[in-house]
């Protein structure tokens, strides 16, 4: 993982002639406020719009159980009854900035006053894994119900029991519907079943209201599942089609004008790949992405004893993988009016990618066409009208911290929430940039604060960027599928670096003493290998 970010976070966006990855030119920071310690002024507060610009109904959210709530009864019921219990938390102007993490745990866990706050729920769930394994927060939460509910005690007062049951099974519910991948650990299953035997023993509704949890959370593990082993057999077909390139970098026979001439169609299809793909992205994937040592833990790295963030990485990828495909069907073919109409087609593509919103595979392409191999044929791009790339260009020019292409995301975002169609919703953000963007919050500001607490408010504005994240990856695409086209991008073997290299020469020779000694490096290498 540390050689993966180092890879992401210490590249720059292509001028012609680079190789894909880019670098984010400017650091967001956050300024931690000044901080006082505060008592709520009403019993518990905790305002559902923290920070302010924070919009908690847009966090994600599981419905309550139904039968369990009534409609008056569940969001008013957010407050804990004494200020006492609130020792260890700090509030500036009502806003949680920080606390102790026994304190925060403890304000996660309902009593039969109290529920936490959604967003809440949601921007600890996700942060507290910085500083605790998930599976150590589940036996702490769960130890906290049983003690403080006496849910252990043979003889606890089965009205309490009834009360506190619903909320309990509705944090539960929260933890396994937003961040499922965390019960791949059969500690965190063990922990659930658990404390959800204790609360469903002798009640059919909590006992079924258990099950049905409990089904969603096993179908949810077994389609990533499925996703990961579909993933390593593409994965392993194109090793074995790269077999090919490696002796043979003129030898394929198909290309992409063959298997699709429509532009908007191959946008369509590209948009397919980059919706599923960011669906199996967990939220918990961004933070432990950037885990580090933590130096009040006793040097302990949570999370090290397994892979922390593989859909992620996955999805990075992906934009390599696309950018290589762009630049290898352009350097193929032989003839030069051929490579012209290739370089041509996808800028179309890349134009209807940005209709469609999907800046992703958009800036895939424009780093594709932007490989040195591609840029330095300069009879080919003589052939080529340009002005729409230029357009392209400049839309996603990475001056002032990619000013052009966050105006045009905020658009989008803004064309998504008032969206009267499906296809009007998707928002498909230039990926590397989103995690740089993340990764630069997380170092602007220090985890914990001097006195050892956890900075909370540092955390909120991390729950904020992911929980945009979280409303783009739910979008359902509305294009119909096309298998041929989908195989062809998901399979087709690319060119290395060096084949790259070697057929752009083939086709528009050396021009200076440099190119023409990597060409006789590169051919001398070739025939060495066959």
């Amino acid at each position: 993982m540390a050689k993966f970010l180092a890879e992401l976070l210490g590249c720059t966006l292509p001028e012609k002639g680079a190789s894909p990855m880019f670098e984010c030119r400017s650091q967001p920071h956050i300024g931690l406020r000044h901080v006082t310690k505060q008592r709520p002024t009403i019993f518990g507060t905790l305002i559902e719009k923290p920070l302010g610009d924070h919009n908690a109904d847009k966090m994600p959210q599981t419905p309550p159980f139904p039968v369990m709530y009534g409609s008056n009864g569940y969001n008013k019921n957010l407050y804990k009854a004494k200020e006492e219990d609130y020792e260890g938390l700090y509030y500036h102007e009502n806003n949680l900035v920080s606390g102790s993490l026994e304190a925060l745990i403890e304000h996660l866990v309902p009593t039969v006053a109290y529920f936490p706050d959604r967003t809440y729920i949601f921007t600890f769930l996700l942060s507290s894994r910085l500083f605790i394994h998930p599976y150590e927060l589940m036996s702490k939460v769960c130890h906290l119900c049983v003690d403080q509910q006496r849910l252990a005690d043979p003889q606890a007062d089965k009205a309490r029991v009834r009360k506190i049951a619903p909320k309990i099974l509705q944090l539960l519910t929260e933890w396994t519907e937003t961040f499922p991948y965390d019960f791949r650990d059969e500690r965190m299953m063990k922990s659930l079943k658990e404390l959800t035997h204790r609360l469903s023993t002798g009640d059919e509704l909590y006992r079924k209201a258990v099950q049905q949890m409990t089904q969603t959370l096993i179908r949810k593990l077994t389609t990533l599942s499925q996703y990961e082993e579909a993933l390593a057999k593409i994965n392993s077909s194109v090793t074995d089609r790269l077999t090919v390139l490696k002796t043979k970098p003129q030898a394929i026979q198909r290309d992409i004008l063959t298997i699709c001439s429509d532009p908007f169609t191959l946008a369509q299809q590209l948009t397919h790949i980059e919706l599923e793909r960011l669906s199996y992205i967990g939220p918990e994937e961004f933070i432990q992405a950037l885990v580090q040592k933590d130096p009040l833990d006793n040097d302990k790295r949570c999370f090290s004893d397994h892979k922390k963030a593989s859909n992620l990485e996955a999805y990075v990828e992906w934009f390599n993988r696309l950018s290589y495909l762009v630049a290898t069907e352009i350097c193929m073919p032989v003839k030069k009016k051929h490579r012209a109409r290739v370089i041509e087609f996808f800028i179309d593509v890349a134009r209807e990618c940005f209709n469609i919103g999907n800046f992703n595979s958009l800036m895939a392409i424009i780093t594709g066409m932007n490989m040195s191999p591609v840029s330095r044929l300069k009879k080919t791009w003589g052939k080529v009208k340009t002005a729409k790339f230029d357009i392209l260009e400049h839309q996603m020019d990475p001056s002032s911290n990619f000013y052009n292409y966050r105006t045009a995301l905020r658009g989008a975002t803004q064309r998504s929430i008032t969206a009267h169609s499906s296809r009007e919703k998707i928002v498909i953000p230039f990926f590397s940039l989103l995690i740089k963007d993340i990764y630069f919050l997380n170092e602007g500001c220090a985890n914990r604060l001097p006195n050892g607490h956890v900075n909370f408010e540092k955390f909120w504005e991390l729950a904020k960027q992911v929980m945009e994240f979280m409303t783009w990856k739910k979008v359902e695409c509305p294009f119909d599928r096309d298998r041929k086209i989908l195989q062809y991008l998901l399979t087709a073997p690319v060119f290395s670096e060096d084949a790259l290299y070697l057929a752009s020469y083939e086709s528009e020779g050396p021009e200076n003493n440099m190119e023409k000694d990597r060409w006789k490096s590169l051919r001398s290498s070739l025939l060495s290998r066959t």
